[in-house]
């Protein structure tokens, strides 16, 4: 928030508080006036994607208590815009503006943040002209599409000074935040080894045709960042993350990012030092899906520490006995942590202490959203307040989403490879090519 906002506010205020004590409000301007006081603790905000995770922002940013005033809601489908405006009037007593071009919204300076859960593709882009017009951005996983995009989100934000929570929601669970703090106390030993993993029973995906862009559908801007292309039937509704690489970073990106952000902050580690990755794709092989439906990958760190992660997208055996958490392994027992709490057990098998969470996070179903998703969203505002402190700042979040980045590389080049564990770069100059992407000429991210 600048200075002549913060003092403009700061009058606005103080008229409005003699206008009380001189007993100058009428019924006319009760609205108003309820809308000023506390003006200068309250935050404007955008939301800018109104698909899937838009569910996960609505108690937050409605809830009076957190004094959040949105002011628009911006989607490149309008059917996405005028549902999401449904959804809000129930909650909220003003309408936001409605728009299809978050360029326009960067532009108005009485907006403080945006909420961004775009594309994949669109993630990074769009967080860093947000910085750039001095806005925080609360930033949906994956916070990048490819590793260069990471170190590009870090720059901006050193630059700029702004806040980028990363939405890795479990990182404001209570219950995580208890159990980690745990297990980097000893209280299973020395920690060794995490297994992530993620089930789940996607069926078939059409096979992808030229088609029309549907009504209502900004196609060139759905594209932005990425290059041009023809629309294929049904790429815009969530079937992009399966229709190759330009828009999405496939279920490692889409969903491993949680938990092997769990294990990472478990293990206390940062970047691994080998790559492996066996995947494919094994289930409904003639439908439209064109990435892996299947991946396991190990990464190895120093001091003999493991990651794992075990991905099924399309074949719902829950072989952990979940649909998604992770398990970590000490010398003196075990812990699971999910979205729920967790459990802990010694070296046979009892559990000696388990916590469930204090509200409702849906883990499985598209959108997720619940206590978690609410917690998150608050703290991004209190971090802005400068009453709290981001429980996923972004130079955590990109580290954490490296892992995706690599296990994608290497199912791609299908190699394993070694990284630098100071850097992050990797060893190998074909997993390199794959360190940034092509642009659509004109949205490329400038290096700062």
């Amino acid at each position: 928030m600048s200075s002549n906002r913060r003092n403009f506010i700061k009058k606005a205020s103080a008229g409005a508080l003699g206008v009380a004590l001189t007993g100058g409000i009428t019924s006319a301007s009760a609205k108003s006036y309820s809308r000023i006081i506390g003006a200068n603790d309250r935050i404007h905000v955008a939301v800018q994607g109104l698909g899937r995770r838009l569910g996960g922002f609505v108690e937050a940013i409605s809830d009076k208590k957190n004094n959040i005033e949105l002011m628009y809601l911006c989607d490149v489908m309008k059917s996405q815009r005028e549902k999401a405006a449904g959804r809000f009037s129930k909650f909220i007593d003003h309408t936001p503006k409605l728009e299809n071009d978050v360029r326009i919204i960067l532009d108005d300076k009485k907006v403080d943040a945006v909420f961004m859960a775009t594309p994949d593709h669109w993630h990074a882009p769009g967080a860093c002209m947000a910085m750039q017009a001095d806005k925080h951005v609360y930033l949906e996983k994956p916070c990048s599409h490819n590793p260069r995009e990471g170190e590009l989100l870090v720059a901006y934000q050193k630059k700029y000074n702004k806040h980028i929570q990363m939405g890795n929601q479990q990182r404001s669970s209570l219950e995580s935040s208890e159990i980690i703090k745990d297990i980097h106390n000893g209280i299973i030993g020395d920690a060794y080894k995490a297994i992530a993993f993620y089930t789940n029973s996607r069926g078939k995906v059409p096979i992808p045709v030229k088609a029309a862009p549907p009504e209502g559908l900004d196609w060139a801007l759905f594209q932005g960042p990425a290059p041009r292309k023809a629309y294929m039937h049904d790429i815009w509704n969530y079937n992009w993350h399966w229709y190759g690489w330009d828009y999405g970073t496939a279920e490692t990106g889409n969903n491993a990012t949680h938990e092997l952000d769990i294990a990472r902050w478990a293990l206390d580690v940062k970047y691994p030092e080998h790559v492996d990755v066996y995947s494919g794709k094994f289930q409904y092989q003639n439908d439209g899906w064109e990435m892996y439906d299947t991946m396991e990958a190990t990464f190895k760190f120093s001091n003999n520490k493991t990651i794992q992660w075990d991905g099924q997208s399309r074949n719902g055996y829950d072989k952990y006995g979940a649909g998604r958490g992770t398990l970590i392994y000490g010398s003196k027992g075990v812990v699971f942590i999910d979205r729920d709490g967790y459990k802990l057990y010694d070296l046979k098998g009892k559990i000696i202490r388990d916590k469930l969470l204090q509200g409702i996070e849906d883990g499985l179903a598209l959108g997720g959203g619940g206590s978690l998703s609410t917690r998150h969203s608050i703290n991004f505002f209190q971090t802005i307040r400068g009453k709290e402190s981001l429980t996923s700042p972004i130079e955590q979040g990109v580290i954490s989403q490296m892992l995706t980045h690599y296990a994608n590389i290497s199912s791609r080049i299908n190699k394993s490879f070694e990284v630098d564990e100071i850097t992050g770069r990797i060893y190998d100059r074909d997993a390199m090519k794959l360190w940034s992407r092509t642009y659509e000429p004109g949205w490329e991210i400038k290096p700062i």
